[in-house]
């Protein structure tokens, strides 16, 4: 027991106490008038027991008193359990609605282009050197069919001056694929460019004939006026017998 209930428990009995002796000192002649006695709301629920047993009424009174307390301390209100919500709360801004089961979109969204990737693919062989009609380029790729000679013939220069800029000799094997130097002197060929009379007709003889084979065959052709004169391409294939216009 507390030592606020005992000193309750103490003003309880002495309350008694009082009323007992209150009790003893009237006078039997004259009966006393019935007061309504007015029990305080608030503190207790019930009214106090009989006198007859006063330990009784002081363990009741004890006991109501402890409520009472419990209830002050609590003002008497219940407790409201609180919600304890885990996770992230999301609050919206400003103008901002948020739909549950809808994926938000960012505002600073930037849509992605999609990138499209070109392969070209080249063919095997050399690179034909694209030449523009009556110019001489700084470099020449030999493709199948030609050789430093043949060159020489078809841009006018001097074949020695071609030979000696690319450190090579007359009379070897030259493979298609092959870059040459070409010299930039003006230094003309001598003698007479061409091979052969022409126009002419020419018949493929082979199949691993080409157009800058038959070129060369004619000395100061260029295989990309023998393609244009046919209506062919001039890395064409050409077939045994068949009839090549040479301009």
């Amino acid at each position: 027991m507390s030592h606020k209930q005992r000193g309750l428990l103490m003003v309880a009995i002495m309350l008694v106490s009082v009323m007992l002796i209150s009790g003893c000192t009237q006078s039997l002649s004259q009966s006393p008038a019935s007061t309504p006695t007015l029990i305080p709301t608030g503190l207790f629920v019930s009214p106090f027991p009989s006198v007859e047993n006063p330990m009784e009424m002081i363990e009741e009174f004890a006991k109501a008193t402890a409520s009472a307390q419990t209830a002050a301390v609590s003002s008497g209100t219940p407790s409201t359990p609180i919600a304890v919500v885990t996770g992230t709360v999301l609050t919206p801004q400003t103008g901002e609605t948020l739909t549950p089961g809808t994926p938000s979109t960012p505002t600073n969204a930037v849509p992605t282009t999609p990138v499209v990737v070109v392969t070209t693919v080249t063919p095997g062989g050399p690179t034909a050197t694209p030449i523009p009609p009556g110019s001489i380029p700084a470099s020449y790729t030999l493709m199948k069919g030609e050789f430093p000679y043949c060159i020489a013939r078809r841009f006018n220069l001097n074949p020695d001056e071609l030979l000696s800029l690319n450190g090579i000799t007359d009379g070897g094997i030259f493979m298609p694929g092959l870059v040459l130097k070409i010299p930039q002197t003006g230094n003309p060929f001598p003698g007479t460019r061409a091979l052969q009379t022409h126009p002419a007709t020419y018949t493929v003889s082979s199949s691993d004939e080409t157009v800058y084979g038959v070129a060369c065959k004619y000395g100061d052709v260029d295989p990309a006026a023998i393609a244009s004169t046919n209506g062919i391409s001039v890395s064409a294939v050409l077939t045994t017998g068949q009839q090549v216009k040479i301009p």
